[in-house]
């Protein structure tokens, strides 16, 4: 199976708005923790909206964008793309849209430490000390910046992310092929269904990533066949579960640490190579609502691949009237792997990319 491909133009495929500016797009390459957040610094011209969350509707329902970054024969379904746009907000040194494999998410731990890095490590932002501190914008909202850096790299990115909070906890759900499961649900950026690793009786290591994938590609769509996710406050946000968290028992280190052993599905079928921090964040929440963790306190998140985030619970506070919620921290590194030119010519057929199903599953839903 093919799809998505297309032989038009990619600056008119029926659209007034001309994304590139000269044909040529300029990608800076990295990761955090493993996790791939390319970062396009130039070539793209002003996207629609009046605000940054407009302006990541506007790409998501457009789709040449992310067709054209994320599908083969320029991306694949491992690439997440971050544009760099200017801010909206004053305060915010830097704006950034994400772009994942299916979604155009509001907020991205990972995502938003490659942007951080790449501001810093390009001279978007200059580097005028060991510890810089500066906000950054994303749909989701703007976030609070502290970087320690060391002979022009950052050598560790804490984002302060947006208020997180528990959705139902302890709730039934039907997954065909599996039975009952007792899951959770919440809010770290971005909207989860947590279900318990003993449960499915799979062991969170990287031989069993295909069956994490397929299993927690099976519970996302139960969950949104079945429960209800709705955002207080951001009435754009979709009703929808974005990922399933399949999470180890929380377990603790020499230092009383909890850890938090995951690995978080991502639509169409992957799994998050990076502790993910909207999930740890998410996590956190949980914990927070049912007693286990407080202001202050400390988290481990730890990935598929065993690299880690530091988090942290830095403010207690209310996202709407009687919904508790939680700032979480997330502190970890990206490295620039390389830069890339993306060129358009008038006579690439693929000029908005394919999918094959080889690599590129389905969507369920």
């Amino acid at each position: 199976m093919m799809s998505s491909s297309s032989k038009s133009n990619a600056t008119d495929n029926g659209s007034e708005h001309n994304f590139f500016v000269n044909n040529t797009i300029r990608i800076v390459n990295c990761h955090a923790e493993g996790e791939c957040g390319d970062v396009i610094v130039s070539g793209i011209s002003d996207i629609p909206g009046d605000t940054l969350w407009g302006k990541s509707r506007y790409i998501a329902k457009d789709n040449r964008l992310r067709n054209y970054v994320l599908q083969e024969p320029r991306g694949g379904v491992f690439r997440h793309v971050n544009l760099l746009i200017k801010p909206i907000n004053p305060d915010a040194a830097v704006a950034f849209i994400i772009m994942e494999p299916e979604d155009t998410p509001p907020m991205s731990g990972s995502n938003s430490i490659c942007v951080a890095t790449v501001a810093l490590e390009t001279g978007i932002v200059p580097i005028t000390s060991d510890i810089m501190n500066f906000k950054m914008e994303s749909p989701g909202g703007l976030i609070d910046v502290t970087a320690k850096c060391n002979g022009g790299k950052a050598t560790q990115i804490r984002v302060k992310n947006v208020p997180s909070f528990a959705g139902d906890i302890g709730v039934s759900l039907e997954v065909e092929g599996i039975g009952s499961l007792t899951v959770d649900t919440a809010y770290g950026g971005d909207s989860f269904v947590v279900v318990n690793s003993e449960d499915l009786g799979l062991d969170i290591t990287p031989d069993n990533a295909k069956q994490l994938v397929e299993v927690g590609m099976s519970i996302t769509q139960a969950a949104n066949e079945q429960l209800k996710f709705v955002h207080p406050t951001n009435e754009g946000f979709a009703s929808h579960f974005s990922f399933c968290m399949i999470a180890k028992p929380i377990f603790y280190d020499e230092d009383g640490v909890a850890i938090s052993h995951t690995a978080v599905a991502i639509q169409p079928g992957k799994i998050d190579r990076s502790p993910t921090g909207t999930g740890c964040s998410a996590r956190m929440a949980l914990l927070h609502a049912k007693g286990q963790l407080k202001k202050g306190d400390k988290m481990i998140g730890r990935s598929i691949i065993g690299s880690e985030f530091r988090c942290c619970i830095e403010e207690e506070l209310e996202v709407a009237p009687g919904v508790k919620a939680i700032r979480p921290s997330i502190s970890g590194q990206a490295w620039i792997t390389g830069t890339t030119e993306h060129r358009l010519h008038s006579t690439d057929p693929y000029p908005f990319g394919y999918r094959l199903t080889d690599t590129w599953p389905k969507k369920r839903w």
